[in-house]
């Protein structure tokens, strides 16, 4: 296992509910071992060129970089937002093993 084959995904979501059912089907088809969702941020953004202030969820996903393509599919079609914000950076330590666990749980 290479550090450069794991990624964390950011996502954030409208709500931590729409964010737990958004992350089960991730996990369930494999496309990430584990999503640590913050229930509540504030976001402050630029929007159609109004400044935003609004409280939202945010999902930590853990997965492989071979997946980011699908998650961002995903995300573009499942979100409720015109333009999903979808973050990948990648991992650059990891404990061996959970890195491992990590590749196994994403596995198809």
């Amino acid at each position: 296992m290479s550090d450069s084959d794991l990624v964390d995904v950011t996502i954030s979501g409208p709500d931590e509910e729409w964010l737990v059912e958004f992350t089960r089907r991730l996990v369930d088809d494999r496309l990430a071992a584990c999503g640590n969702i913050h229930p509540e941020v504030r976001s402050i953004y630029r929007w159609e060129g109004e400044v935003e202030d609004a409280s939202e969820a945010v999902v930590v996903l853990h997965t492989r970089a071979a997946h980011i393509a699908a998650i961002i599919e995903r995300a573009n079609t499942e979100h409720p937002d015109e333009v999903p914000q979808v973050v990948a950076v990648p991992v650059v330590g990891v404990n061996p093993a959970y890195g491992e666990w990590i590749l196994t749980e994403t596995t198809n």
